[in-house]
């Protein structure tokens, strides 16, 4: 197979994967962004975190709240766990690598805030104690995974949402997850300064 023909292939199951996420995540995503709302109208914040590709994902989507998607808005309240390497380094030096959201959630988390954690695989074990410690502190959570949305679905309560994209391949996964992101800042947006078309 030549290059282009290797690469069209990617945009093919890139559009595929799309089609059948959308059949599946716009009810879940209308909920997180109804969630996440809610939580901001309360004075609360949303504190998001992942790994690698995921950890990326996660300060993006902190920026946009914090700065702005596609038009001027008030500023949001949004913390990106993943954002300091001093923090997650001594943390995961003094209390292992699981811990390094987990602390961070307990030490900025209050009831009525909300937690983004993204995955593709929703097993990673910092994911894992990062859903413990939001549900201990009374934090909505909302899990970005995908396949089968892993242990990090399992674990999720009533009042949680798992957005869970359909697809086993992690590239696939994260290239939704990004536009799962658009979506919740497109419908924070809206529902806080109306729909602008």
């Amino acid at each position: 197979m030549d290059l282009a023909s290797r690469i069209n292939l990617h945009f093919e199951d890139n559009a595929r994967a799309k089609a059948a996420a959308a059949e599946v995540l716009c009810f879940p995503l209308a909920e997180a962004t109804d969630a996440m709302v809610h939580c901001l109208l309360g004075n609360g914040k949303i504190l998001s975190c992942g790994i690698g590709g995921s950890a990326a994902l996660a300060q993006y989507f902190t920026s946009l709240l914090q700065g702005q998607f596609e038009r001027e808005r008030p500023e949001l309240a949004a913390i990106d766990l993943t954002a300091s390497m001093p923090a997650i380094s001594a943390m995961a030096n003094a209390h292992g690598w699981e811990q390094v959201f987990a602390k961070q959630v307990r030490a900025l988390g209050h009831p009525g805030d909300v937690l983004l954690l993204i995955s593709p695989r929703g097993d990673s074990v910092c994911a894992l104690a990062a859903i413990e410690a939001a549900h201990e502190r009374d934090l909505r959570v909302i899990a970005l995974v995908g396949a089968d949305g892993g242990q990090a679905a399992a674990m999720l309560r009533p009042g949680d949402v798992t957005i869970c994209v359909p697809h086993e391949r992690t590239s696939r996964i994260q290239e939704v997850h990004l536009l799962a992101i658009h979506c919740l800042c497109d419908g924070i947006d809206c529902l806080l300064m109306g729909d602008e078309t």
